[in-house]
Parts: structure tokens; C-alpha cells; sequence
């Protein structure tokens, strides 16, 4: 009897030293992992990511994005014509390639930032073109719209080359100063191809 006795206190025991680790596992996970949450590590809230930007990133897109536009209209005013030099075609197919996504890039930053897609009034853009000199884009064919092209063009470039190192020398947006340094040394490049193309023509 004695000995059952001394069994169950036993038993007993050990169940409660069990109890004991199973309540102390339960209490010390949650504290452990809040304890490893890294909050600096969290997103950016909305608020954040609308900040994340200064008064020149805003007008850079703002400007660029109707200023990529046109080029990617000239594009595909040549791509309409018959008969061009195909290194003409395939600049024309490049630069609509390249600029389309950017535009779409531009657009979402502006969205993003809580800014408008436009800016309010009027504001000159360097290199773009007007009604008239798009619609003798237009009207010409062959080697002269060729020519035509890549004169506009040339101009085209240069402008958004002076609008992009604006944006590298004020913006604080890092991925909007990346795609300034970008047109910079993409559009510098091709103005050089179209150079030498025109020469060639």
C-alpha cells in the first residue's frame, strides 16, 4: 500500500512538472515572436511612399511623360510610311520600345505620389515639336520624311536630355533620378546613331 502510494506521488509529481513546462512553452512563443518582429523592416505606408518625393521628381514626370509621348507619336508616324530606310524603321520601332514602358513608369510614380498627371498652366518643354512640324512629318516620304524624322528627332532628344539632368541634379527620388540618368546616357547614345544616320541618308 505504501508503496502504490509512493507510486501516485511520484506519477503526480512528474505531471505537474510537465504541466509546469507545457504552461511555460505556451506563454514564452508569443513573447518570443513579438519580441523578433523587426518594425523597421515593415513597408512603407502610403503616407510614406507619397513623401518619397520632392517638387522637381513631380514636374520631371510631369513633363517627361507628354514629352515621351510625342516621340512615341513620331514613331509611329514613320512606322506608318512605306518604303523607309530600314535603319530609320528600326530606330522608330526602338524608341517607341523604350519610352512606352517609361511613360507607363512615370504615370504610376504620379499616382503613387498623390500628385496630379498633369501640371496646372502652361510650361514649355525643350525639344518638342508643334502641330506644324508633326504634320509635315506627316506629308513627307521616303528619304525626306527620313530626313525630317531624324532632324526632329535629334532636337526631340537633346530636350529631354535638358529635362533629365534637371531631374538628376535636384530629384530626391532615387528610381526617378535613376530613369533621368538613364534617358541622359540612352538618348545621348542614339542622338549620336541618328547623327551618323542623317549623314549617311
Amino acid at each position: 500500500m505504501k508503496r502504490l502510494t509512493s507510486i501516485s506521488a511520484t506519477a503526480l509529481a512528474a505531471a505537474l512538472v510537465l504541466s509546469g513546462c507545457s504552461t511555460d512553452a505556451g506563454t514564452t512563443e508569443p513573447e518570443s515572436t513579438m519580441s523578433g518582429m523587426d518594425h523597421g523592416s515593415m513597408p512603407p505606408s502610403a503616407s510614406d511612399a507619397a513623401a518619397d518625393h520632392n517638387s522637381a521628381d513631380a514636374m520631371f514626370a510631369q513633363m517627361m511623360t507628354p514629352h515621351h509621348e510625342q516621340a512615341v507619336q513620331m514613331s509611329d508616324i514613320m512606322l506608318a510610311k512605306k518604303n523607309l530606310d530600314p535603319r530609320v524603321t528600326e530606330l522608330a520601332q526602338d524608341i517607341k520600345a523604350a519610352q512606352g514602358p517609361e511613360i507607363k513608369k512615370m504615370n504610376d510614380w504620379l499616382q503613387t505620389w498623390g500628385e496630379p498627371m498633369k501640371m496646372s498652366g502652361s510650361h514649355e518643354m525643350d525639344g518638342m515639336m508643334t502641330p506644324e512640324d508633326l504634320s509635315n512629318l506627316e506629308a513627307t516620304q521616303g528619304t525626306e520624311a527620313s530626313r525630317l524624322f531624324l532632324t526632329q528627332m535629334i532636337a526631340h532628344h537633346e530636350g529631354a536630355i535638358t529635362m533629365a539632368e534637371d531631374e538628376v541634379a535636384n530629384g530626391s527620388n532615387p528610381a526617378a533620378v535613376e530613369l533621368a540618368k538613364d534617358v541622359v546616357s540612352s538618348q545621348g547614345t542614339e542622338i549620336q546613331a541618328m547623327k551618323t544616320l542623317l549623314a549617311d541618308l
